[in-house]
């Protein structure tokens, strides 16, 4: 029997009005602008290493779970240059150093990441270079967009849209025309800006661009010129989008940000916009530069990744690699090695449940006692091809409604160790009583402070993670099936926690949350942090990167207030 609080601490439980009682309108969507990630498509740089997805485990005798690894660097998909790509720090002594020489990817303010799409479109210029060459994006592109609509400033995202991405971003061999061909000289460049254009655009206070070419340099002698143009400014921008044909020239909220790798000079990213109501408020909060980063870094020595309770348990830690070097900035580039649950990431209901039809007996023999015991509690457990590229964006963003579960740490006997404490129903009525109910398009997101308190390097960070799992701490707090369903009744399609995994602690109670989830359609986000820092009614936005066939998917998280 699972053990229950009093009521005195259920009370506790209630944190501050959520804002807002409404979700979003119908009339808002999310458009997803980001190119799939797959190891045949022309998803990387034509002369970096391949991306590779490589199947860790698969559900069977030896696992209860879809588990991968990821190899990949930041040039990977659409993708997030910031300054350090071309920037270096002050006192570098090169002649392209610069004071935006230390904003790496874990330094960009999550203000920066979003704001309103100005989408200049620039189609006339597809294909009308020679082989080898791009044709320019200029100033004079820009100045007929103002003339036409308003006056660029702080808080805009310029969009140069060419169509290029659209038409040419496909499945190897034709994807060479992406970006091979054009690097080998064998096939026309993409659009890109020239110096002169981004300088002007930094003159009018933007910060942030995004294109849907294969990169914001254009081919020829200007590629890196452009790059330090606009990021010796403290620019940030978006290569190689698509679908920006579907945005409005402006009134969109758009949006790009990956996974908060520590020191990177650029990151794969997902980009997304939102059109309709909602997306005015988004794009006045971020103007005001009213915007939270609710991720956690990423780093070797960090408790990044599940470092399983005995040997031989461990997926995949998080492994910086580096290879050749970076002529502008003489640095290596850096790429990564890591589980596809590294950091904040994204739990998709192919994670724990198989893609069809799967024999009970394919399981572990406990595995195969804990699956009967669940479905004659809960019902069938289901299936899912549901991994990280068929999640929409619109499920992982809502109203954040922060259930804080911090008063249930410390409530389990050190004799019942390895254990976490269950967040029940009773605990989210509790917060519902004081706060509202729960509705559609809410994210559910349980405050334990966890990460806050003990994601530090190893071996401190140990406390995270290792310890717990061993038994020699108590485990984080989580929900249990209940409280899942209770949650997918009203509604709530994404459930997020500052823990390490919604599952928590004990293997059984773990896998009946992933099985509940899954088996309801419901994503999870894991591993945030600082959300104390999180004012009522605030609007929380999670993107995976867009893997195809990834049962997880690093990411990041920021939320936007008023």
């Amino acid at each position: 029997m699972r053990r229950r609080l009093p009521a005195a601490a259920v009370l506790l439980l209630i944190a501050a009005p959520a804002g807002p009682s409404q979700p979003p309108a119908a009339a808002d969507k999310f458009l997803d602008l980001s190119l799939l990630v797959a190891a045949d498509h022309p998803c990387t740089w034509p002369t970096f290493p391949p991306f590779q997805l490589n199947p860790h485990l698969r559900i069977g005798p030896r696992s209860a779970y879809n588990c991968d690894i990821l190899i990949m660097d930041g040039n990977t998909g659409t993708q997030l240059d910031v300054p350090t790509h071309s920037v270096t720090r002050p006192d570098s002594g090169f002649p392209n150093a610069g004071k935006y020489g230390a904003v790496t990817t874990d330094k960009v303010p999550a203000w920066q990441f979003g704001g309103e799409a100005c989408v200049i479109d620039c189609a006339e210029l597809l294909d009308s270079a020679p082989a080898g060459r791009s044709d320019l994006i200029t100033k004079s592109h820009v100045a007929r967009w103002e003339k036409e609509h308003r006056p660029l400033g702080s808080g805009d995202v310029v969009l140069f849209r060419s169509g290029y991405s659209d038409k040419y971003y496909k499945a190897l061999p034709a994807g060479r025309r992406f970006g091979a061909d054009p690097v080998a000289g064998k096939a026309p460049g993409w659009p890109g800006p020239d110096p002169a254009c981004v300088e002007y655009l930094a003159s009018r206070g933007v910060m942030t661009l995004g294109i849907d070419s294969t990169s914001m340099g254009p081919l020829g002698d200007l590629a890196e010129p452009t790059h330090f143009a606009g990021l010796k400014h403290g620019m940030i921008w978006t290569e190689s989008a698509t679908g920006l044909g579907a945005l409005p020239a402006t009134g969109a909220f758009y949006c790009a940000m990956g996974p908060k790798h520590l020191g990177d000079p650029y990151s794969e990213a997902r980009a997304f916009a939102v059109v309709g109501p909602l997306a005015g408020k988004l794009i006045a909060a971020a103007r005001k530069k009213n915007a939270v980063d609710l991720s956690v870094g990423l780093a070797d020595d960090l408790p990044a990744t599940w470092p399983g309770a005995g040997v031989g348990d461990h997926r995949q830690a998080y492994q910086t690699i580096t290879f050749g070097k970076n002529p502008n900035t003489r640095t290596p580039f850096p790429m990564h090695m890591l589980d596809s649950h590294a950091g904040t990431h994204l739990v998709p209901p192919a994670y724990a449940l198989p893609p069809g039809p799967f024999d009970p007996q394919g399981y572990a023999a406990d595995v195969r006692q804990w699956l009967a015991e669940y479905e004659k509690r809960y019902g069938p457990r289901g299936t899912s091809d549901v991994t990280a590229e068929k999640v929409p964006i619109g499920q992982t963003c809502g109203r954040a409604r922060v259930v804080d579960v911090r008063p249930l740490l410390g409530t389990i006997p050190r004799d019942r160790w390895p254990a976490s404490p269950e967040v029940t129903v009773a605990h989210l009525q509790a917060f519902e009583k004081g706060n509202g109910p729960f509705a559609a398009g809410d994210v559910v997101i349980l405050r334990s402070d966890w990460s806050d308190r003990f994601y530090h390097p190893l071996p401190k960070g140990e406390a995270c993670l290792a310890d717990p799992l061993k038994g020699k701490a108590e485990g984080w707090p989580a929900p249990g099936p209940e409280a899942v369903a209770y949650l997918a009744a009203k509604g709530v399609r994404c459930v997020a926690t500052d823990a390490p995994t919604l599952g928590g602690v004990d293997p059984k109670h773990a896998l009946w949350t992933y099985w509940a989830l899954g088996s309801r359609g419901m994503a999870g986000v894991e591993f945030l942090t600082n959300l104390g820092a999180l004012p009522a009614g605030s609007y929380f936005l999670f993107a995976a990167g867009k893997i195809r066939g990834c049962h997880g998917g690093p990411g990041r998280a920021i939320a936007l207030h008023d």
